[in-house]
């Protein structure tokens, strides 16, 4: 028979008898996905992504088995066939219950890959941990101190008990192997970019540049670098000299850093843009906010404050006296513990709301009770004066909550006839910081730097980006990192005269802890039950008595034996799901379809070395039809019908130990309901 003629996309192409469209457009360089489509095998034709449209009769076709016609037109990459795929990707997905990544890992707002460092320090390869650490997080030793650790919020550790301590995983890796490790870095490929701050924000942008062959030059108008690593977080919690460890890596990478530079008055904004390929602005967020009170100007600036006492030796410090710190986020916290280090036997904090809605860490708020701090809730600021004997005077009124705000918080209102007044010798201000506006840089209504959503580029030519608090408004250390990067890649993609989008990524979850149960929680090797680490802080009257850290970095030892309590609950086929990947490149939603998940279909990890995952299975029949057609054995088979299909052994008994040495079904399985426990993605 001879060739039959026909167009895909308009192209004139030619198929063999026998030969399927999926097999002609593969051949003509046309990609069409499919989940079930296998050469191996016969036709299974079950998950209908790979569709396209015969223009003729209007029909879609699955293409791994539609057969060509001769004249035949079809459409494979038209708007219509692509929404078709997509929302046969999403008919998937509505019953798929993969878990595609760790919630440890989606709640980091860096996205860092922590089952993975987490899996390397628990076999005591904590430079292999530092090296996974280091791709989302280029500040370890700093991060592994002061995170406020939304990894272990969101660990699935905390159904049966308390959340893997991940943090010191961050935190011993670098300690452990930061001043030996320098990353490999590419050849200068000639191009400067400029970034304005170096905290967190530029520090990491700075860092993702030099990795990709570019040359970082940052302008910091402090006198040294580190932004409010330095200036805002007091030394017990980050130690100087440990910041000292993290900057003096940028140097090895050949990362320039020039302090006691302001831009906007030392150097403008329009030579910076001049003189470099793109300018990445990272100014945080260093004013305050008003507390719209009479008198407010008496009090001190929480920021400027800290700065200060950072900017000295804290023993040659004045005793600030009876103290009061307006304020409930981690500043006000830092402000507090930091007047108690100062000599302070009297610390108050007002705040307006309850303890519940203070913004502050938790452990913030345990640890500056436990060094004294009184704390006084439902109270608000009215007025502030100075008094004939020199003393400062904090007049507030008592406060009850009233209905929900624009956030969901309560909105706190005044109790009538409830004001009193608060003698102190100082009264800092820490409510809030904001962007202290920068000559050619666009604020939004909030006041901070205006950005593209995808891009991060703050003007119209794309020269310019944003990143850290000044863009967010004010975060975390993580968040800014996080940002930096963005930008950093953002900037590459400007430069060198690329479409910038921020990834598409999925992620299929089995539910968050707090809806699980421990029956719900599957496991490929059982987690170990021993208790969570605990810090051992130093003695009280160190802690109030100088600014000492207040812990010791864990030992490898107990680092490696709290990996043992890690479920690992992320999909082994994360890296190679092609359920995932096509559904990234489609921008399928997997909650677009509602409906019960096969969350109870079952998880089966008898075998030595095979786990088998039912929930994940979307019942495209490959595994079935590779064990029956390609090994000639007949181990799996489809049980029931519909919704509650299944795909099982013989009176569901496990594996044959011989699979080990096939694993054909395995390598076959586009979603990983059939995989190796051992795989590291």
């Amino acid at each position: 028979m001879s060739d039959i003629s026909f167009k895909i996309d308009g192209k004139l192409c030619s198929a063999a008898p026998g030969q399927t469209l999926l097999d002609v457009a593969e051949k003509n360089g046309i990609k069409i996905p499919t989940l079930c489509g296998n050469p191996k095998i016969s036709k299974t034709t079950s998950c209908f992504v790979c569709l396209v449209k015969d223009c003729k009769t209007g029909k879609f076709l699955p293409s791994c088995a539609a057969r060509p016609s001769e004249g035949q037109e079809i459409e494979a990459s038209s708007p219509e066939v692509l929404d078709m795929r997509k929302t046969a990707l999403e008919l998937l997905l509505s019953e798929h219950a993969g878990d595609c990544e760790a919630p440890c890992t989606i709640s980091c707002p860096a996205h860092a890959s922590v089952e993975e460092y987490v899996r390397a320090g628990r076999n005591g390869d904590f430079l292999e941990a530092l090296k996974i650490i280091k791709k989302r997080i280029p500040l370890p030793m700093s991060i592994g101190r002061v995170c406020p650790r939304f990894c272990e919020k969101d660990c699935r550790k905390n159904v049966s008990s308390k959340p893997v301590a991940i943090n010191e995983f961050k935190r011993l890796a670098a300690d452990l192997h930061y001043e030996s490790y320098v990353e490999d870095v590419p050849a200068l490929n000639g191009k400067k970019i400029a970034v304005v701050g170096a905290g967190p924000a530029g520090l990491a942008a700075a860092y993702y540049l030099r990795l990709e062959g570019y040359e970082p030059v940052l302008f910091e108008k402090m006198p040294e670098a580190g932004g409010m690593l330095r200036y805002g977080i007091p030394e017990f919690r980050l130690p100087k000299k440990t910041l000292a460890k993290e900057l003096a890596h940028f140097a090895k990478l050949g990362i320039k850093i020039n302090c006691g530079v302001a831009v906007g008055k030392d150097i403008t904004l329009d030579e910076l843009k001049k003189s470099y390929s793109a300018v990445i602005v990272t100014i945080g967020c260093w004013s305050s906010s008003s507390m719209r009170v009479k008198g407010e100007e008496l009090a001190a600036d929480g920021i400027k404050w800290l700065e200060k006492v950072a900017s000295a030796n804290w023993q040659g410090l004045k005793n600030p006296g009876t103290t009061i710190v307006i304020g409930g986020g981690n500043t006000a916290m830092d402000c507090l513990r930091t007047a108690v280090r100062m000599g302070s036997k009297d610390v108050s904090c007002v705040y307006r709301r309850t303890e519940k809605e203070m913004p502050a860490e938790a452990i913030e708020i345990h640890e500056a009770k436990e060094e004294g701090v009184n704390f006084r809730f439902l109270t608000a600021p009215v007025s502030l004066k100075k008094a004939d004997n020199g003393r400062l005077v904090l007049t507030c009124q008592k406060m009850e909550l009233g209905a929900p705000d624009a956030s969901g918080r309560r909105s706190p209102v005044p109790v009538a006839g409830s004001d009193f007044d608060i003698e102190a010798d100082t009264v800092i201000a820490a409510i809030g910081q904001k962007v202290l506006p920068l000559e050619g840089i666009p604020l939004n209504k909030w006041g901070n730097v205006e950005v593209a959503t995808e891009t991060l580029k703050c003007n119209a030519d794309g020269l310019l980006f944003a990143a850290g608090d000044c863009q967010s408004g004010c975060a975390t250390v993580v968040e800014a990192v996080a940002g930096g990067r963005k930008a950093a890649l953002a900037a590459i993609d400007y430069i060198e005269g690329r479409e910038h989008k921020q990834p598409r990524l999925i992620n299929v979850s089995r539910g968050h802890w707090s809806s699980l149960s421990k029956e719900d929680l599957v496991y490929i090797n059982k987690p170990s039950e021993d208790a969570r680490i605990e810090a051992e802080l130093i003695p009280m009257d160190k802690r109030t008595g100088s600014f000492d850290e207040l812990f010791p970095t864990f030992s490898k030892e107990e680092v490696m034996k709290e990996g043992k309590r890690c479920i690992e609950c992320s999909c082994t086929a994360k890296s190679d799901c092609k359920l995932k990947s096509y559904s990234e490149e489609y921008g399928a939603n997997p909650v677009a379809l509602k409906g019960e998940r096969n969350s109870k279909a079952g998880y089966d990890a008898r075998h030595p070395h095979i786990v088998h995952d039912r929930m994940k299975c979307i019942k495209c029949g490959v595994c079935v039809k590779v064990c029956s057609e390609v090994v000639n054995k007949n181990l799996l088979s489809q049980k029931n019908r519909g919704f509650h299909t299944t795909v099982e052994t013989a009176f569901r008994t496990v594996l044959p130990l011989s699979c080990t040495e096939c694993g054909a079904c395995i390598g076959e399985c586009p979603v990983g309901a059939l995989d190796w426990k051992n795989k590291k993605n």
